[in-house]
């Protein structure tokens, strides 16, 4: 018989078994929350982007449930035929208002929201200029732009300028980046990047995933923090991580928003997400507004987290937000401290190359509202034991 066309499939990963980069599938029984049932073990839950505990909210659940009974479950096609429905267009109004832009857009997941849109702005011909640390759907974005990419070391705007300065001939040039980086924890120096952006004449975008809910006096993310959101051409964000539901959204100017409808390709060809979604990050909207201390207390224990870790010695790196990345460099160190902590009771993963860079294997700590002062102090001592047995 020939030979299997896919036998190199087993070679391939045998060989991620030798680098101790092999991933594994687990299962999660139950509600998304603070706590959770993995594998069929109780463990504290470290490892979701569930920043605010909105993804088991009963609020978030009433509101799919209403939403079900009027507009049902499936949207049945892509929201330029007949996919989008009044809890859309509701959410899309919602989103405008909340981020004080004139429009926006809902897309059925981030990823989605990051890749179509930086391929709509660009094409051959531009340039791009990508933070090295970006999310993979920011990176896919630009190649699949087949724009011009120049790739710049993390937040080193001296790099950048030095970059921009030889791109005068490109007919559109875009910056973007995270403003949260989701391994690393820290903010991208987004008033910097705005003044090189006015300086080259660039459009700046960025990527709220990890900061929307969070950051902010209303929770619009690190733009809003550091005082920059007029100075940002498209705001991207999630409804999957701190809204608790779904989805990507863009926001921006109301021309931005039509291009968008028009041209970005995971728009235009993807059915819409369920109704229901959007009921649920329009009810988390409403929380965010009327519960600013869900975001107040999660960033007061993120930085008690922070500085029990360094005083046990952790490299914690340059965390300013609620993840929090204990380095260790080693996969297989990572690996091993993470089963460790499994064994104390808490879950907490362990993130290897190709999502961090080689040398740079960690444990990511994610912290959620769900995680009181008794359970960070528990976390402390876990890893202290793990450090010293």
């Amino acid at each position: 018989m020939p030979d299997n066309p896919l036998d190199w499939i087993d070679r391939e990963l045998a060989a991620l078994d030798e680098r101790g980069l092999r991933r594994r599938l687990a299962t999660r029984t139950g509600r998304q929350s603070s706590r959770l049932v993995l594998d069929g073990r109780k463990l504290v839950n470290f490892g979701s982007n569930d920043y605010l505990g909105l993804a088991a909210d009963p609020r978030l659940v009433g509101a799919v449930a209403e939403a079900m009974a009027e507009e049902g479950w499936g949207s049945g096609a892509s929201p330029l035929v007949t996919g989008r429905g009044t809890s859309h267009q509701l959410l899309e109004q919602r989103l405008a208002r909340f981020e004080g832009t004139e429009a926006a857009l809902v897309f059925s997941s981030g990823f989605a929201a990051n890749s179509g849109t930086v391929a709509a702005l660009v094409g051959p011909g531009d340039v791009v200029f990508a933070d090295r640390k970006n999310h993979a759907s920011l990176l896919d974005g630009c190649r699949l732009s087949r724009a011009d990419v120049r790739v710049y070391p993390h937040a080193d705007c001296r790099q950048l300028e030095r970059l921009l300065a030889k791109a005068a001939g490109y007919s559109r040039r875009l910056i973007v980046t995270d403003s949260l980086v989701s391994m690393d924890g820290d903010l991208a120096p987004l008033g910097e990047l705005a003044e090189l952006a006015e300086q080259y004449a660039c459009m700046l975008m960025i990527d709220e995933a990890h900061g929307t809910g969070v950051f902010g006096a209303t929770g619009r993310g690190v733009a809003e923090h550091l005082g920059v959101e007029n100075r940002v051409h498209v705001r991207v964000g999630t409804l999957s991580k701190a809204l608790g539901s779904i989805g990507g959204f863009v926001a921006g100017s109301r021309s931005l928003i039509e291009w968008l409808a028009n041209r970005a390709r995971p728009y235009v060809f993807s059915t819409a997400g369920p109704s229901a979604a959007s009921a649920a990050a329009l009810a988390a909207l409403d929380i965010i507004r009327n519960e600013p201390s869900r975001r107040e207390g999660l960033l007061k224990r993120a930085k008690t987290l922070r500085r029990g870790l360094a005083e046990q010695g952790w490299d914690v790196g340059r965390s300013a937000s609620q993840i929090v990345p204990v380095v260790v460099g080693d996969p297989d160190r990572a690996v091993e401290l993470s089963a460790e902590l499994r064994r104390q009771g808490f879950f907490v993963p362990a993130i290897r190359p190709p999502t961090v860079p080689n040398g740079r294997s960690c444990l990511r700590i994610s912290l959620t509202h769900g995680h009181d002062d008794r359970i960070i102090a528990e976390l402390l001592m876990a890893l202290s034991i793990a450090r010293n047995g």
